[in-house]
């Protein structure tokens, strides 16, 4: 039996959680080194790709037999599906901008206007607007990217839902 670097069934699953980890590191630098900050749908879709990667690291730890994985695949996809649904709404609201943005208020006027104690979790909740494109890379948003890292788990996911082996 040749050894393998990821052993089955711990290694997808911990080869999942690095891939979400990477990705919500990779939006953190983009919010806090390059200064994009990100609106209430952005923030949802973090919540996604966090989901998945709590999800693999407990399936990876685990290393549950058959009928376990079949429960901890399906919580990816589940997650994976939501996430997804959110980066295509976004993605459509960047295709097609409201007249006006429909993400809420700037940090500043949520600062101003609110008292911290209210403010904190509007904060956390992201300030950007849904609708501006900051960032691109081949011509994709950062929405167009979480959608298609979301939709590509989902494929895996259903793949190893209803693989038979």
């Amino acid at each position: 039996m040749p050894a393998t670097f990821l052993p089955y069934p711990r290694g997808p699953f911990l080869a999942l959680f690095l891939v979400c980890l990477g990705l919500l590191g990779f939006g953190l630098y983009l919010q806090h080194a390059v200064g994009l900050q990100p609106c209430p749908m952005c923030i949802m879709q973090r919540y996604a790709f966090v989901a998945i990667a709590l999800v693999s690291l407990i399936a990876g730890i685990h290393g549950p037999a058959r009928p376990g994985r079949k429960v901890y695949i399906a919580l990816i996809l589940i997650a994976a599906l939501a996430g997804a649904g959110v980066a295509a709404r976004q993605s459509w609201i960047q295709l097609y901008p409201p007249e006006f943005a429909e993400c809420g208020p700037d940090l500043a006027y949520m600062l101003d206007s609110f008292p911290l104690a209210e403010s904190l979790p509007m904060i956390f909740g992201g300030s950007g607007d849904c609708s501006v494109v900051d960032w691109t890379f081949l011509s994709l948003s950062i929405a167009n990217w979480s959608l298609l890292c979301l939709l590509g788990i989902a494929a895996v996911a259903v793949h190893q839902l209803l693989r038979r082996r």
